[in-house]
């Protein structure tokens, strides 16, 4: 299950919008942090330090061995999933069926 949104409205909790959670199931109900959810569009200065911040990100260089053992990593990884997919499957079946 995900966590929603909701509202303190005069002493209750009030959902941002409909969920399909059991009755009964118990919650755990905390404040977000300050900011968070924020839809406020930021202050021109808020851009700039963040493009400022941005600016200082050094490019990420790999060298054609490092490439090319990403890509060996990922193609290993494939085939292990591709292989396994059916169990996997199986298990999920198991857990919902």
């Amino acid at each position: 299950m995900s966590a929603v949104r909701a509202t303190w409205k005069n002493g209750q909790i009030v959902l941002d919008g409909p969920v399909a959670w059991p009755e009964g199931l118990r919650l755990v109900i905390e404040p977000e942090p300050a900011g968070a959810g924020d839809d406020t569009p930021l202050t021109a200065e808020e851009i700039a330090r963040t493009l400022a911040a941005m600016d200082k990100v050094e490019p990420f260089d790999m060298t054609d061995e490092e490439r090319a053992a990403l890509e060996a990593e990922r193609r290993a990884r494939k085939e292990w999933e591709k292989a396994h997919f059916a169990e996997r499957a199986e298990k999920l079946r198991g857990m919902w069926g």
